[in-house]
């Protein structure tokens, strides 16, 4: 089991006894797995690395399982709210996006007692009629999977070339997955904010990485959160659902 895992595991064994005794805790995943990334940081684990260890967890249960797979939401959520660092260190140019991604994940993260995979949630909102409703769950997923494929898109853009700036990486990303589902009021915040972003130095910096760890990461990373983009991708589709929203 991977290390983050690992700690996020006692984090939530703790979490338990603190309900049992009354003490006060955080309801919000994104909050709790970000203490385990915590203690992972205090053991070596970068943010990076602890973000690709649990993409290729999860790719490879998909990948061995193929798409009728039915992968679970708990999972999935403290994956994804690994990646919530990563948007906090581009600074505030993503800002909007940290706090939009942060919020669809908790929200699948509460709903994950009740719903358990991602294909109920699906399923749930198929039933009502409510997949591109405002705040849906399935609308929350499809926001999910959009912030994870910026984060691809820009390591992707990032690692082809030593002459490219995160501003000309994180632009070129921002404009091919998001840019299309976003109204001009943000698109022009965005475009405002690209002049705030560090430089790629600064990047690495924050990200604790070198040039030679940070292009092994990122491309595992990569590699690692292709097939479950794909496999969410797919749970739209097989049911006749668009992915132009």
């Amino acid at each position: 089991m991977a290390p983050n895992f690992h700690s996020l595991f006692f984090r939530r064994e703790r979490q338990w006894t603190a309900k049992k005794t009354g003490e006060r805790v955080s309801s919000s995943r994104v909050a709790i797995v970000k203490d385990a990334a915590l203690e992972d940081a205090n053991t070596g684990l970068t943010q990076l690395s602890a973000v690709a260890n649990s993409f290729e967890e999860l790719s490879s249960l998909v990948n061995s399982n193929g798409f009728n797979f039915d992968l679970r939401l708990e999972p999935f959520c403290d994956a994804c709210s690994l990646v919530s660092d990563l948007f906090g260190s581009l600074g505030i140019a993503f800002k909007f996006a940290e706090l939009e991604y942060v919020s669809k994940v908790n929200d699948l993260a509460e709903a994950s007692r009740i719903h358990g995979t991602l294909n109920n949630i699906l399923d749930f909102d198929v039933r009502n009629d409510t997949v591109k409703t405002q705040g849906s769950l399935s609308r929350n997923l499809r926001r999910v999977r959009l912030g994870l494929d910026l984060i691809r898109a820009l390591f992707q853009n990032f690692l082809s070339s030593d002459d490219c700036s995160l501003k000309e990486a994180a632009s070129a990303a921002y404009a091919k997955t998001c840019a299309p589902y976003h109204v001009w009021a943000i698109r022009t915040a965005v475009s405002a904010g690209m002049f705030a972003l560090p430089t790629r130095e600064q990047l690495l910096l924050r990200l604790n990485e070198s040039d030679e760890s940070a292009e092994k990461e990122m491309q595992r990373y990569i590699d690692a959160s292709l097939p479950i983009i794909e496999y969410i991708d797919k749970l739209y589709t097989s049911r006749n659902i668009s992915l132009d929203w």
